[in-house]
């Protein structure tokens, strides 16, 4: 078979099988209205949970970092690490409650480089079913043994980690603070409670909990700092920088030897040209303005409640989630998609997810909420899904 061959029959048994996807191109990020083929649509779609990408401090911030300089020129270890880098990495640590921080260009970098770094052939990985592919794809290209647990499943986790005990090596736990496609935390205490006594490093993906939840001294630092630990119980912490600081890149935080480890081992980050100065200004900011501004976290949390007691009302079909991603499981792919197409017409753009995105038979709307959104738009999204799932139930009869 050619190539050419190949690709078509790939991609034409995805489009039968209803799986096909394609990018929409937007004029500017939502705020959270958005222009797309000349309507304008409320986005609950975003994973923009502040309201940060538009907020004018932070854009102000890029613009001024752009005269460093439209790129970093170099990788970080070259001559690609500026004062604006530096700046960041420090209040990073500061806010989680780390010693220090390394800020990697994406968080898939940050957490392929981290596990490719930390562990190898000997040694295993024991990850969550349900972990973002990230974290899934460094497992399998570290070379170490991977083992799998059921999702958010401690006794699960306990039998891999007495597989892994006795096994030899280094054991490191794996898993997301808050899932990216389920929005539940996971049951971080009692994980790093297994993992102190099976002497197994833990490693937390903050991606979708840093910035939108803590503790009372730590509010910015995640799902972890919410569950009570600190560095000693969660010696690995990843956040993103491009969902709740409304920006792009990652960062890793922990120990003074972990960071210096990674600049060592981490190929992604020793191989990469560093974060454009002007993203890096812009994180900066952003963080700056989550320590500022902290009614935006609390209009977050008055967003999700109002948004889950008014979908509790009218019985629509939620999985149990406190964050800001609220996925109303419906299980077919082809209902997904005509569902989100008549939320759509009515005004509303929310994610349709479907496989190999989530396992077979879970696709789902991916309606996630920011402080953006008013009172106003999540009534008129609550009232556009009941209508919508009435309308396709009828069409399918």
């Amino acid at each position: 078979m050619t190539l050419s061959a190949m690709l078509r029959a790939r991609l034409d048994e995805r489009r039968a099988r209803g799986l096909y996807r394609e990018p929409r191109t937007f004029a500017a990020a939502p705020m959270p209205q958005v222009q797309l083929a000349g309507r304008e649509l409320i986005a609950f779609s975003s994973n923009d949970y502040l309201g940060l990408a538009r907020h004018p401090r932070v854009i102000a911030a890029q613009q001024a970092g752009a005269a460093l300089g439209a790129g970093a020129t170099a990788s970080h270890l070259v001559n690609g690490h500026l004062q604006v880098h530096a700046e960041l990495e420090r209040k990073l640590a500061e806010v989680t409650g780390r010693e220090a921080a390394l800020v990697f260009s994406s968080g898939y970098m940050a957490n392929v480089g981290t596990l490719c770094a930390l562990v190898g052939r000997g040694d295993t990985v024991v990850s969550d079913k349900l972990n973002h592919a990230s974290l899934i794809d460094g497992a399998r290209l570290c070379g170490a043994a991977s083992l799998r647990f059921g999702h958010s499943d401690p006794a699960a986790l306990e039998r891999q980690l007495q597989r892994a005990h006795g096994s030899g090596g280094n054991t490191l736990v794996a898993v997301d603070g808050v899932y990216s496609m389920d929005g539940d935390c996971a049951p971080l205490a009692q994980i790093a409670d297994l993992c102190r006594r099976y002497d197994a490093w833990l490693m937390v993906d903050e991606a979708h909990g840093f910035g939108g939840m803590g503790s009372n001294e730590l509010p910015l630092a995640g799902s972890a700092a919410a569950a009570g630990l600190g560095q000693a119980e969660v010696p690995v912490l990843m956040g993103t920088l491009g969902k709740a600081a409304g920006n792009a890149g990652a960062f890793v935080a922990g120990s003074r030897e972990l960071i210096d480890f990674l600049v060592q081992f981490a190929r992604p980050y020793i191989y990469t040209t560093g974060m454009p100065p002007a993203v890096a200004a812009g994180c900066l900011a952003a963080v700056e303005v989550m320590q500022d501004e902290p009614q935006l976290r609390a209009q977050l949390q008055r967003n999700i409640a109002l948004f889950r007691r008014r979908a509790a009302a009218l019985a629509l079909p939620l999985a149990e989630s406190a964050s800001a991603i609220q996925p109303l499981l419906l299980g077919d792919e082809q209902r997904v998609m005509a569902v989100a197409a008549e939320l759509q017409a009515r005004g509303f753009l929310v994610g349709a997810i479907r496989p190999p995105t989530v396992p077979a038979g879970t696709a789902r709307l991916r309606i996630t909420l920011s402080a953006a959104h008013s009172e106003g738009q999540i009534e008129g999204l609550l009232a556009a899904l009941a209508e919508s799932l009435r309308s396709v139930a009828e069409v399918a009869r």
